[in-house]
């Protein structure tokens, strides 16, 4: 399943990845913003999509929309268990994908058009993680780490 998210600065570029996903046969959820409000808060919406992609992160995928990418970024990655990459460039989301395995997608509508944004979301869905030896060693100790941190916390 993909989880779509936006706050009102992406909410537009959300819509046009909806009718574009739908049109090309996706599985996915939008999970807001469902009506555009300037008061909204990118959090909201970056934390819902990760939570979810987190429940069976070996079969979901997110993409989250602020106007900068960098908001729902951060939040995204807050959620343990996500690789939330901001895509500016093909090849890169390219490369987060098959070396990194980003599960998330950070999209910047105030810097990527509608058409930019499409082509990110295509390569982002359509890469496989390459699950090498190299690769596969970098997310653990990724996720070792955040394991680490997550029981500090939970111990005080």
């Amino acid at each position: 399943m993909i989880y779509i998210g936006a706050d009102h600065r992406g909410f537009e570029m959300k819509a046009t990845i909806d009718r574009w996903m739908k049109g090309r046969g996706y599985e996915f959820e939008d999970v807001g913003a469902f009506s555009y409000d300037h008061g909204d808060d990118y959090a909201d919406y970056a934390i819902d999509v990760a939570q979810r992609v987190v429940q069976s992160p070996d079969k979901n995928m997110g993409i989250v929309l602020c106007g900068s990418g960098v908001g729902v970024e951060i939040a995204a990655n807050k959620v343990r268990g996500v690789r939330c990459g901001l895509g500016f460039e093909a090849d890169q989301v390219y490369a987060g994908r098959k070396d990194d395995n980003i599960n998330v997608l950070a999209l910047a509508s105030d810097n990527v058009t509608e058409e930019e944004a499409l082509k990110l979301v295509e390569r982002f869905l359509e890469t496989e993680f390459v699950k090498s030896e190299r690769y596969m060693r970098r997310i653990e100790k990724i996720a070792r780490y955040e394991g680490a941190v997550f029981e500090k916390h939970n111990k005080t």
